[in-house]
């Protein structure tokens, strides 16, 4: 059971980053423990297993399986009524769904309206100075409809603060005195966020400060520099989390380079309608049997789309379906034919979008997000780079590309999908190639990417029964995963279905190879782009080591469309 207690401010689950990564891992839990108590024992066998699964990238932490575990498990999906773990693990009626439903985001938001401080799962002594009472989901969705658009600083440094929702007027308030400060601090915008992020931290915490109790658990440094530090750090993971999960229910825009929310526009309907209807109070906070009955509950809180007025009016706009025909439905295959109705708009969209991007309409829009990414001024990167890559592979030749990403209504992307796949998929129906993107460097990048890459390689193998290779992008390429990947060249590996050509290029190279195929008077084919993974096959055999073939290979695609 978590506490608020020392809280002085909101806070959001950051395990996972991204809500529908729980999806595999609550589907392992209720398949393999179902009706077996969360203890120590099952936890350290639920991490154990985990760590085998292709969606799941790390091992836990090694001298501590049950935290990590219980890392996993006892944060979004216990809190957000996912899994229930007393008095046995059980996947709830609404964990059920999540994992099988379709309509995961409207699943997800009926959660996040229902999160709340206090409850039974997150305590507060009426001895302390926590005066929590607040849904904060609902909340921080009230501050932006109120205010059209709502920064991510100006939720880091005023949304936070409302532990409750009496203090919304006063937040409000706040954010407008921000706005006006910001103009009069023009050309001096960090210097100004970071005092006034001091100032807040060292008036919430004045307390633990005088008493000297500034201690942080990631470092044994006693100071108030690094106690501020932390605490800054931790209200930027707060916050970062707070938008992907708002931004996962598909009810907001974000715009990547104005790192801000919005409401999307047809959503907005949807949105004043939770916003007049569902209670800002917290609900039966000391009585748990009576909360995680509406936790559980799959249909509370009830959507403006649960209105039967409502799905016919929309019907009747996305499709050409007569009102009669509409009406005749019953109301569950009303909201699947809405459903499959906004999907068949969204997948017209994102034709159209691979349509210009084929016709190199988008080259310079994709190389400034390269730079934008590079300089890190979008919200996601790791998103946008997955996003972007795809953008790229979509124009660099004629094969079926497809992102292993999760499309809002209007095609912008809005999420990572769940793992056990490549990022991209490309068809050039002789054989297929997978793309995996990544932001990690270092020793990381190999703990994280090494094993997996290969083994979604094998997978694609395996359902597609085609030769398959796959390209690794990164900012820069670690020297570990370029021994590993060149090792895979020649061993013959059953499990990976023989050798896996993975060919590592570093983003620069990459964009070279972009601007190559713009240059050029006509649309690479998928012989030039095999041409390059039979190179690095050919080369691996001759190499005496894996830093002559990977310089040799990164000559190879800085000129890959030259005879």
């Amino acid at each position: 059971m978590a506490s608020l207690n020392k809280r002085r401010m909101l806070f959001f689950t950051t395990s996972p980053r991204t809500p529908f990564k729980m999806i595999p891992e609550i589907e392992l839990l209720g398949n393999n423990f179902s009706g077996q108590k969360w203890d120590k024992r099952t936890q350290v066998d639920f991490i154990e297993l985990l760590s085998q699964e292709g969606f799941f990238n790390g091992n836990g932490s090694k001298y501590n399986l049950d935290f990590s575990a219980r890392d996993r498990i006892n944060r979004a999906p216990k809190a957000l009524g996912f899994v229930s773990l007393n008095p046995t693990i059980e996947l709830t009626e609404v964990g059920k769904l999540f994992v099988t439903s379709k309509r995961k985001e409207e699943i997800l938001l009926r959660q996040l309206l229902k999160f709340q401080f206090p409850s039974p799962f997150h305590k507060q002594s009426t001895q302390e100075n926590s005066d929590f009472w607040v849904k904060p989901y609902l909340e921080i969705l009230r501050l932006i409809y109120h205010f059209g658009t709502l920064s991510f600083d100006e939720i880091m440094l005023f949304g936070l603060q409302m532990i409750s929702y009496k203090m919304f007027d006063d937040i409000v308030q706040k954010i407008e005195d921000f706005r006006i400060e910001k103009i009069k601090y023009k050309g001096k915008y960090k210097q100004l966020k970071a005092s006034i992020q001091e100032h807040i931290i060292l008036r919430l915490f004045d307390e633990e400060i005088k008493s000297g109790k500034i201690k942080t658990r990631e470092s044994n440094e006693k100071s108030i520099r690094k106690f501020i530090l932390t605490k800054s750090s931790n209200m930027r993971d707060y916050t970062d989390a707070c938008f992907r999960y708002l931004r996962s229910t598909g009810i907001v825009n974000v715009s990547q380079r104005g790192r801000s929310l919005s409401i999307a526009t047809e959503k907005i309907p949807d949105v004043e309608f939770i916003l007049s209807t569902v209670e800002r109070n917290p609900i039966f906070i000391d009585d748990e049997k009576k909360y995680t009955e509406i936790l559980y509950n799959s249909t509370l809180p009830i959507l403006y789309t649960d209105n039967e007025e409502v799905l016919i009016q929309k019907l009747t706009e996305y499709t050409n379906m007569s009102s009669s025909e509409i009406c005749e439905l019953p109301f569950q295959e009303k909201k699947e034919c809405l459903f499959e109705a906004i999907e068949d708009k969204k997948q017209s969209i994102l034709n159209q979008q691979i349509a210009n991007i084929k016709d190199y309409k988008q080259y310079d829009d994709i190389m400034n997000t390269f730079d934008d990414i590079e300089k890190k001024n979008v919200l996601d990167i790791p998103l946008m780079l997955e996003w972007n890559t795809w953008r790229a592979m979509t124009m660099l030749d004629g094969g079926f590309v497809k992102a292993n990403l999760k499309f809002d209504d209007n095609g912008v992307p809005m999420s990572t999908a769940q793992g056990n796949m490549a990022d991209i998929f490309c068809d050039y129906e002789e054989y297929g190639l997978t793309v995996e993107v990544t932001t990690a460097s270092g020793q990381k990048q190999y703990e994280m990417e090494s094993e997996p890459v290969s083994r979604h390689l094998a997978k694609y193998k395996k359902e597609t029964g085609k030769d398959a290779y796959c390209l690794f992008i990164a900012p820069k390429i670690n020297e570990a995963c370029i021994a590993h990947f060149f090792m895979l060249h020649k061993m013959n590996i059953a499990f990976y279905g023989g050798k896996s050509v993975i060919v590592p290029i570093d983003i620069n190279t990459f964009r070279k190879m972009l601007t190559d195929s713009y240059k050029v008077d006509y649309q690479p084919n998928p012989k030039q782009v095999k041409s390059l993974f039979e190179y690095s096959l050919e080369i691996a055999e001759k190499s005496d080591n894996e830093v002559e073939w990977y310089t040799k290979v990164t000559e190879k695609a800085l000129n890959w469309l030259t005879v």
